[in-house]
């Protein structure tokens, strides 16, 4: 038993010296090993608690940008904590990754909805926040919290901000008329052919796509029809884009002239100077994003990791620095004309102008869709 406990050390020693986890975790999970192993590593709980630091995963690209330099940077600078920053472009992703991983080694995410959280909380993923230990909690709008207390009571995330995925067009191919005039149907108009492109994610195709039916996405009556139009507007596509940084490039560049797009990106091209315009159409996929604390983490530097980042000056920074609404309540914190400016902010703080996935709904669809959807992306 101790020969095969040593084995766990050597591969523990192993992982960590190749990038494989972080310092905090390592040393948790060697003074486990070595206790089962009757070893006493004097130098564990020491060492243990002088390992300050919190495990970040987000999107990359400006809005990360925009959370290192406002935000974890000078918790780093106040705290000494070092916040570990790792990307990801789509969330499937990060939790496949988080579910093969050892508990700690994923540790805050900032995840992208209560559609998504419902899959953390059903997969065991999740833990429990202390409200007490972040007091900034009551500057964020209630209504957000609600879809996520009707998943789980036991809070593990924080609403932090939100936006649309509405329809980005070249301003000098498209006329802000046409674009009004013809709506979600630009995605799917042959006048476009090759020019036109999308989130390569099976919500957004799927919800565009009854749209554009005269559907309702939260209650779709007809999905073989919805099918048919996903491959028509493939059929049009010059590609589907996998992240922010990709889609802007598509814009910025004219490769394509039309594309579904994160209200955020686009404010960023367009402050940059791209001819790029942007439309909501009715029915629009919204969604707010959450910081999501998993199962295992530091609960002690995560809360005050995220009580920081909930400083109205803080979340304000953030969110002009990566151009989405900061998740504060505009009621009760005064906000700036350049936040109040940014593309579907809701200035009542009840965000009823919204439509946001039924996470019930989608999350009963999801696996089965999904597969359809990855069949169809490859040309079924």
């Amino acid at each position: 038993m101790k020969m095969s406990q040593t084995r766990r050390l050597e591969r523990l020693k192993e992982r960590y010296l190749n990038g494989g986890m972080s310092r905090r975790t390592f040393l948790g999970l060697t003074a486990a090993a070595a206790a089962g192993a009757g070893i006493n590593l004097k130098w564990g709980s020491s060492a243990l608690a002088a390992a300050k630091e919190v495990r970040f995963d987000g999107w990359g690209g400006s809005v990360q940008e925009a959370m290192d330099k406002y935000a974890f940077k000078p918790y780093t600078a106040k705290t000494g904590n070092n916040v570990v920053q790792g990307t990801f472009g789509d969330e499937n992703e990060i939790i496949t990754k988080v579910k093969t991983a050892s508990p700690g080694e994923f540790q805050v995410i900032h995840s992208s909805g209560v559609e998504y959280y419902k899959r953390y909380v059903d997969a065991g993923l999740t833990t429990k926040l202390n409200d007490a230990n972040i007091p900034n909690m009551a500057n964020i709008m209630q209504v957000m919290f609600e879809p996520f207390r009707k998943i789980s009571p036991d809070l593990s995330c924080v609403p932090y901000d939100y936006g649309t995925t509405g329809i980005a067009y070249n301003t000098k191919v498209i006329s802000e008329a046409e674009a009004k005039e013809k709506g979600v149907n630009l995605l799917f108009d042959p006048k476009y052919k090759d020019k036109i492109g999308g989130y390569g994610n099976m919500i957004t195709r799927v919800w565009y796509a009854a749209l554009a039916l005269g559907q309702d996405p939260n209650a779709i009556k007809d999905i073989d029809a919805v099918w048919d139009k996903v491959r028509e507007q493939r059929d049009l596509a010059k590609k589907y884009w996998s992240s922010g940084a990709e889609l802007m490039d598509l814009l910025s560049k004219g490769e394509v002239v039309v594309t579904d797009a994160w209200s955020g990106r686009v404010a960023a091209l367009q402050a940059q100077g791209a001819p790029i315009g942007y439309l909501d159409p009715p029915g629009s996929y919204a969604w707010m994003e959450d910081l999501l604390v998993l199962k295992g983490a530091p609960m002690a530097e995560c809360e005050e990791l995220l009580n920081f980042m909930l400083q109205p000056e803080v979340m304000i920074a953030v969110a002009e620095g990566q151009s989405y609404p900061p998740a504060l309540d505009p009621t009760k914190v005064k906000l700036t004309d350049k936040v109040k400016a940014l593309p579907a902010f809701d200035p009542t703080g009840k965000m009823a102008s919204l439509t946001f996935a039924d996470a019930a709904y989608w999350d009963k669809h999801t696996d089965e869709w999904t597969k359809t959807w990855d069949r169809i992306a490859k040309g079924a």
